[in-house]
């Protein structure tokens, strides 16, 4: 038996942590609030992020990272992007010598244009043999309900994804593995941004058609960025890359899809952001990742609308017009 420290009582830390629990592993919870971790040990509730939903008893939470970390043999971090170098420094020195560190973010460090996994070989100095990332389609809180769901575990050392698909197998939650860590990576990233444009399109009133192709193109974007730096093109065909895009930008139970909404009916960035209540990848991200386009001459029109929107240098309503206006030219080319 496996003993999991989760790093996160959100939403998504608090589900990955239920999946765990349920494939029979031993499995900590950290919890920054005092009352949070209270409730999940004796109420077995999370009320700030799943209300309603009744976790397993043998999640133990926490407010110590210390005592969630010790003789952890994988340690799930699921913390806003922006924040994860900070807080690995802290937790650092308290990481096990041969844990594996398995990122649930889906986000560009802002300052660095970094990737996740490379924030953390970066802040704790973990090999990233020692690293892994899972991604795919998976809304929190219908895997939370166990309703089933698939996702990917990415990791340059191929027997350290399967040590982990082991350990998070159950019936109602399929991993696969592989070993694209960059491709994985970018396709759960910038599919936060096209969810921003697709809900910013909804928001206006456009339809079903509108919304195919901005995930359609949406997922042109993110291959070609992908391509460019390393990821195998055939990724983005797989859940970490269609399957997230395609769940993340149809459901509204997605904060990106759902942000994009709130700013497609005329609130302001700081409206939406207080209206969400929780982290929107995409909002912080989408900058990051079209600073990293530009500097390897890849073109996103759909990331440039999405920034300029949230930078105050574009109307959602000269929004709607960029986002599907682009110069024809064969589908197969289209830049």
């Amino acid at each position: 038996m496996n003993k999991v420290a989760v790093l996160s009582a959100g939403s998504w830390g608090t589900t990955m942590a239920m999946v765990m629990a349920d494939a029979g592993n031993t499995v900590t919870l950290h919890a920054r609030r005092s009352e949070l971790a209270e409730a999940i040990n004796t109420r077995h509730e999370n009320p700030a992020y799943l209300p309603g939903i009744v976790l397993p008893t043998t999640i133990r939470a926490t407010t110590e990272p210390a005592e969630a970390l010790d003789g952890a043999h994988h340690v799930i971090v699921s913390i806003p992007a922006q924040t994860l170098r900070t807080n690995l420094t802290a937790w650092a020195p308290l990481i096990p010598a041969d844990a594996v560190v398995v990122s649930l973010m889906k986000g560009i460090e802002t300052t660095t244009g970094l990737r996740m996994s490379q924030v953390i070989t970066q802040a704790t100095n973990i090999p990233e043999t020692r690293v892994a990332v899972l991604s795919g389609p998976n809304l929190a809180r219908e895997i939370a309900t166990r309703q089933p769901a698939a996702s990917v575990i990415a990791c340059t050392d191929e027997s350290a994804a399967k040590t982990l698909q082991a350990a998070c197998l159950t019936p109602y939650f399929r991993p696969y593995t592989d070993t694209d860590v960059i491709g994985c990576e970018l396709g759960g990233a910038v599919k936060n941004v096209i969810a921003l444009a697709v809900g910013l399109a909804t928001g206006l009133g456009l339809g079903d058609n509108a919304r195919a192709v901005l995930i359609t193109r949406g997922l042109a974007e993110t291959a070609r960025l992908g391509t460019a730096l390393g990821a195998e093109p055939l990724t983005f065909a797989g859940l970490s890359g269609i399957g997230d895009l395609q769940a993340t930008c149809s459901s509204p139970l997605s904060r990106n899809r759902t942000f994009g909404e709130h700013l497609g009916h005329g609130m302001s960035v700081a409206q939406a952001t207080s209206a969400i209540g929780q982290t929107a990848e995409g909002v912080k991200s989408s900058q990051a990742i079209l600073d990293l386009a530009r500097g390897h001459s890849v073109e996103m029109p759909i990331t440039e609308v999405v920034v300029a929107v949230i930078n105050g240098q574009l109307t959602v309503q000269d929004a709607a017009t960029r986002l599907l206006a682009r110069a024809p030219k064969p589908e197969r080319y289209e830049t």
